[in-house]
């Protein structure tokens, strides 16, 4: 297997990607926050003292996942026709679910796992003063579409790959 940000000579590079074709790519990624129940039962009724969590960490994901190229230094410019975050709620924790699709000539998974990073982070500091205890976890790639193959990462931990070849 051959790392595709190294050169020849094991120096790091931007992957050239001027010769792939320009076709519809999505990613899905997740992460969790786990916190007591009476800090959720605060976050779902929406009483926080900085106003509304659930709005302020969707525009911050969203807003990440524009700018992922400016955070993680090989990853592509890239123009999203779509980015979103959706939560949903577990005893003692919120699921943090990005998504993001392109037409170009590269993936979105990094722009997902940003975007669900971001929102894990705003959430995070929009609690903080409620619980300091708050605990990020489970930062990952569950889905991938477009290029050369699509990716799914079952409930079961397994993964799934289909080769378009």
């Amino acid at each position: 297997m051959r790392f595709t940000h190294l050169d020849t000579d094991g120096k790091i590079q931007m992957v050239d990607i001027g010769g792939k074709r320009h076709t519809r790519r999505a990613a899905v990624a997740e992460c969790c926050l786990k916190m007591s129940p009476a800090t959720l039962s605060l976050l779902k009724k929406n009483v926080l003292s900085k106003g509304d969590a659930f709005a302020c960490a969707k525009i911050a994901a969203i807003a990440a996942a524009k700018k992922t190229s400016e955070l993680i230094p090989l990853t592509h410019q890239i123009n999203l026709s779509h980015a979103d975050v959706q939560f949903t709620f577990a005893e003692g924790e919120v699921r943090i679910t990005a998504s993001a699709a392109t037409q170009y000539a590269t993936g979105v998974e990094m722009e997902t796992l940003t975007a669900a990073a971001v929102a894990a982070l705003t959430l995070y500091d929009m609690l903080k003063a409620v619980e300091r205890g708050i605990e990020i976890s489970g930062l990952k790639l569950i889905q991938k579409t477009g290029g050369k193959s699509d990716w799914l990462k079952k409930s079961t931990g397994k993964i799934s790959r289909r080769d378009k070849r």
